[in-house]
């Protein structure tokens, strides 16, 4: 790593990734305002990133490199390595032209991935699944990827399908429902902290399907510390390993599509028993749903299928206070 950091990035985004970009600030609760030439500028502990017309956008800030390495690149880009070398000095022309590095030979482990965590309606699903040296050449043949990279959810459901018959019963799926998810936000006030719990609840119950599971891997989204504090004692002595795009893992990418599976078959529940086709993410499409659904049954019946602490919810009930916001005030 370079002595100094840089205290500057730019990169060119396409007017879908840019609104991506915007969804997910906005869910991790940074201030939003406008600026001249620009769809918006999102503030947070010091760091700006500013989203331009012209399709640039520039982070400055002390978490620079957080933001573009742990959301930037693997949520919105999703280009490993893009911007590395301006980012941290490390890459040269020598180096790119070097050859890759060989895989690391396979080990038995265990991973994790969640669903839902960016999305106003339904629930958020969390996975976990163990792979070893037989289900992992099975998950391969399989053809197990990253759920993000699969369109279609009849698709997803049958990996989903083939997975859990491949797994030999060593996959755990951990469902928070929109009003269990409300009432755990409310109390922890935190989501990277929300997520660390669910987190750890499927590791525990798998290392009960799989006590000879060594370590879990899974997404960074947040300090290790925040997982190893919520296990109990069957977690404590399990390896934890989080690094961005992690679903390029075989267990992981199972875990995804395990979890992918799921909320869409909750979304579909839940649409079901609205009368009403909930839209996924956080879109002025979601927001249109949201109001149609206050419409229809109330204010209170909106936290049995939506996530109230989405700003999402301050523009379908303008004056409303999310739970958890004097919470996250107080802590810092």
């Amino acid at each position: 790593m370079a002595n100094s950091k840089k205290s500057f990035y730019v990169c060119e985004l396409s007017a879908e990734q840019i609104a991506q970009l915007e969804a997910v600030l906005k869910e991790r609760c940074w201030a939003f305002k406008e600026v001249p030439y620009a769809h918006w500028q999102a503030s947070l502990d010091k760091t700006n990133v500013t989203a331009y017309l012209s399709g640039k956008t520039t982070v400055q800030g002390k978490n620079l490199e957080e933001l573009v390495l742990y959301v930037i690149e693997p949520e919105i880009l999703k280009s490993a390595g893009f911007g590395y070398e301006d980012l941290l000095g490390t890459a040269n022309d020598s180096a790119a032209k070097s050859e890759p590095e060989p895989e690391e030979p396979f080990t038995p482990h265990g991973g994790i991935d969640e669903s839902g965590k960016g999305d106003f309606f339904g629930p958020l699903v969390i996975a976990s699944v163990f792979a070893d040296d037989v289900t992992q050449k099975r998950y391969r043949e399989i053809g197990v990827r990253d759920s993000k990279t699969i369109k279609s959810g009849k698709k997803i459901k049958e990996m989903a399908d083939a997975i859990r018959k491949a797994s030999g019963g060593k996959f755990v799926v951990v469902t928070i429902g929109p009003e269990s998810y409300n009432r755990l936000y409310n109390k922890i006030g935190n989501l990277n902290r929300l997520l660390a719990w669910g987190h750890a609840r499927a590791i525990e119950n798998l290392l009960d399907k799989a006590p000879e599971c060594p370590r879990m891997l899974s997404d960074k989204f947040g300090s290790e510390h925040l997982i190893r504090n919520a296990l109990l004692k069957n977690g404590r002595n399990v390896k934890l390993e989080q690094r961005t795009k992690a679903e390029s893992d075989v267990a992981v990418a199972a875990a995804s599509i395990l979890a992918r599976d799921m909320f869409l078959s909750q979304m579909d529940k839940l649409s079901a028993a609205l009368h009403l086709e909930l839209p996924r993410g956080a879109s002025p499409a979601v927001e249109t749903v949201a109001r149609e659904l206050v419409a229809r049954h109330g204010a209170d019946e909106l936290g049995k299928y939506a996530k109230l602490h989405f700003k999402t919810l301050e523009k379908v009930l303008p004056g409303y206070v999310r739970p958890g916001k004097e919470a996250m005030q107080e802590n810092g």
